[in-house]
């Protein structure tokens, strides 16, 4: 008699292997990082058609924000330096954080003006939403956090934690706010 033996084909309904959660949150950091810190240095330095310093001075001043260079200074370090570490996954719930708390200041400044770009929030709302995700289900394998023994394993507790600290900070820079 004889047998042969056949491969099992792969159920659609199986898992996903770790590899590919970790590739997507690595895509996923990546991108949100990368655009996140273009949009600092656009503030600090001017570059990628940004306004630099003074001119995003100007616009948190007339935005209602006290101080508005020292505003504008403390958005483009947030955003260049959280979105770096967020882009190679080092203290990424902090980051990510961060990110989020910038940018729910961008929404209070641009809501009312509808849901679609270039006036409306989908943006800045599509950006908040991935970096607090990326708080709450943490790096992945992919990041500089796996070299950290204390932040080698997530938890969701870190990502719940550092989102509120992002809330709590945002409101009380809403609040200064004029």
């Amino acid at each position: 008699m004889i047998t042969t033996q056949t491969t099992p084909a792969v159920r659609s309904d199986a898992p996903a292997s770790t590899l590919t959660y970790d590739l997507g949150l690595l895509l996923l950091r990546v991108a949100v990082g990368l655009t996140m810190a273009a949009h600092g240095a656009q503030k600090l330095f001017g570059w990628f058609n940004g306004g630099g310093l003074d001119g995003t001075a100007a616009f948190f001043t007339a935005s209602g924000y006290p101080a508005g260079k020292t505003m504008a200074t403390v958005a483009g370090l947030t955003e260049t330096f959280g979105g770096l570490a967020l882009a190679i996954g080092l203290f990424t719930p902090l980051a990510a954080a961060a990110l989020v708390g910038t940018l729910l200041n961008a929404l209070a400044v641009k809501w009312g003006g509808g849901f679609f770009a270039p006036k409306g929030v989908e943006y800045e709302l599509l950006l908040t939403a991935a970096a607090a995700a990326l708080a709450l289900t943490g790096p992945g394998r992919i990041a500089a956090d796996r070299f950290i023994p204390a932040l080698r394993t997530h938890r969701l507790t870190y990502g719940a934690a550092a989102i509120a600290l992002a809330l709590v900070l945002a409101g009380a820079v809403l609040l200064i706010r004029n």
